[in-house]
């Protein structure tokens, strides 16, 4: 498992309310009662809650959408997000548990080769308290070629990093999510606008 570094040495940090993962939001506080029963585990709350958001919210890149989603509350309401938006839901419903998560980044291919050009994609970090340990999840839905699944073993990434390639992952897990990737989803109005000025760099 790739080694994981945290920002800040304590949770608490991980489960602060932030303008973009809003989780007191009528809309997050409503799906959080939808998705979880006081009887579920915090294991089962966390894969419930990281499949809820791949499989039920779309990508929106994969729709050929040209809206921006950008706050977890957007995100939810409009039913579609790219990795940055999406990765801000997963963070309002589980920090809206108790449950700390942070933000982690790769540094990819934007297509399949290197002349496609480079970006940054975002996932998450979840810590689950029972065995002490950090997982990171990818939320930013199956495709084929893309099979992210929870995984508390060996992990199950939406894109396994190609060294080849010159692809890389960061170790370290953010409390906040990065400033490039939140301006780019609110300084880019339409989805092919944000596709062309997805931030290559943290």
């Amino acid at each position: 498992m790739h080694t994981l570094t945290c920002e800040y040495p304590c949770l608490e940090d991980y489960l602060l309310e932030l303008d973009v993962v809003d989780y007191s939001h009528p809309l997050i506080r409503n799906k959080v009662n939808d998705l979880f029963t006081d009887s579920f585990s915090e294991i089962e709350i966390i894969k419930i809650a990281f499949e809820y958001v791949r499989d039920s919210i779309a990508h929106s890149f994969d729709i050929q959408s040209s809206y921006v989603t950008c706050k977890a509350s957007e995100v939810l309401n409009f039913g579609e997000g790219i990795c940055y938006a999406k990765s801000n839901l997963l963070a309002a419903i589980l920090r809206s548990k108790g449950i700390p998560v942070g933000f982690c980044y790769q540094f990819l291919t934007k297509g399949d080769t290197p002349d496609t050009g480079y970006c940054i994609h975002a996932l998450n970090a979840v810590y689950i308290k029972t065995i002490e340990c950090w997982i990171r999840l990818d939320a930013r839905g199956n495709k084929p070629g893309v099979n992210a699944q929870f995984s508390i073993g060996e992990e199950q990434l939406a894109f396994p990093i190609r060294k080849i390639y010159g692809e890389k992952d960061y170790p370290i897990i953010y409390a906040k999510p990065n400033a490039h990737t939140i301006n780019a989803l609110r300084e880019n109005t339409d989805g092919n606008s944000l596709l062309n000025n997805l931030p290559a760099q943290l």
